[in-house]
């Protein structure tokens, strides 16, 4: 099903905040500069796309979720409640989310692509975990974390023993740090780009906009159609804006 906003002025995306890693103390710089992005880019955003990873490690359970954001998620609020839409896809590292942010924040929530046209431009957007050829261990391991009895198994564990458990494990994850992630493999071992070019040969897309990959990059699959991966908010503070027109990847500085 295809989307559409109707009135455009400017659309952004970020992704990879991995806010709580490597602890709450080193994470709180990053989250005051995604609060000040947020700040700037709410004078004029259309819609606001948030494509996953933007915690560490996230999960609800039925009467508690993780300690701390309360800044990020604040703003997130304010910037919902004054009229602009904020959609918000789980990346691998906050899979377990389930309605916490539709009913407190009015913010859907989606696990996995989801089709939208702006202005007659037609996007594929997602996180882009599980992806393309390639990666099946993690692609195991995600059936096995989404599993309901998973979950059902993991719920029964006290929060303070849960959460620590999983923030330690999520913080050892290499995703955040690994040195796959600042290197460009090459458009014949980037998988996003592989997934991309497979789904152009059954539909028309004129951008693929993911993150997971954490290297930001726009690359051109044919002369209508570019694959753009958002970077990350650890080392590169890139987010994407698209114009009705044009699509571009921006630093944030501030």
């Amino acid at each position: 099903m295809l989307t559409s906003l109707e009135k455009q002025l400017k659309i952004y995306f970020a992704s990879d905040q991995h806010f709580g890693a490597p602890n709450s103390e080193k994470s709180f710089p990053r989250e005051q500069k995604f609060v000040a992005w947020l700040d700037y880019i709410k004078e004029d955003a259309t819609a606001i796309f948030l494509l996953g990873d933007l915690f560490d490690f996230w999960f609800e359970y039925k009467t508690v979720v993780p300690k701390g954001f309360v800044r990020v998620l604040g703003k997130l609020a304010e910037i919902r409640d004054s009229g602009i839409p904020i959609y918000f896809f789980v990346g691998n590292h906050d899979l377990w989310m389930h309605d916490y942010f539709e009913k407190e924040l009015n913010i859907p929530v989606y696990h996995d692509n989801r089709e939208f046209t702006f202005n007659n431009k037609s996007f594929l957007i997602g996180h882009g975990d599980g992806k393309g050829p390639g990666d099946k261990g993690y692609k195991r391991m995600k059936k096995v974390f989404t599993n309901p009895f998973s979950k059902w198994l993991f719920r029964w564990l006290h929060p303070d023993i849960g959460v620590k458990l999983a923030q330690y494990l999520s913080v050892k994850n290499k995703l955040i740090s690994g040195a796959e992630d600042v290197t460009f493999l090459g458009e014949d071992k980037e998988w996003l780009v592989q997934y991309a070019k497979r789904k152009l040969e059954t539909k028309n897309y004129n951008y693929f906009v993911f993150g997971h990959r954490h290297l930001p990059m726009i690359i051109d699959l044919n002369e209508n159609s570019k694959y753009i991966n958002l970077g990350d908010w650890i080392g590169y503070f890139t987010y994407g804006i698209f114009d009705g027109e044009y699509f571009e990847l921006k630093e944030f500085k501030n």
